[in-house]
């Protein structure tokens, strides 16, 4: 499988994280599209919060620090409830891979 951004194909591994990061907004439309995702403002938070931990860091946080962080950037939301509304398989992973960032790697595989 392959995404069709802005025109490229764009290649992705077997769990179809793109193998280069996209920070457009094409590739997270494109992304979110297969993954039956209709995207809104509080989409967009945490996909902007996750491409700027990923610019600064070189990498996504993991789920504990994901809601923490959220919480102190979105106070007075159970942001742990909330990603798993937003992006119900399994949060952390599907939250990058919307956003158009590689796979995240860390405790416990991922």
């Amino acid at each position: 499988m392959s995404y069709i951004i802005n025109g490229v194909e764009r290649d992705v591994d077997d769990e179809n994280f793109l193998l280069e990061a996209d920070f457009s907004n094409e590739a997270v439309a494109v992304i979110a599209a297969a993954d039956g995702i209709e995207l809104t403002d509080e989409h967009w938070q945490v996909i902007n919060y996750l491409r700027d931990k990923y610019r600064e860091d070189g990498h996504t946080p993991n789920f504990r620090n994901m809601t923490k962080e959220l919480d102190e950037v979105h106070p007075g939301q159970d942001w742990k409830k909330s990603l798993y509304d937003l992006f119900p398989q399994q949060p952390a992973r599907q939250a990058a891979r919307v956003a158009g960032l590689t796979k995240p790697f860390g405790k416990g595989g991922y």
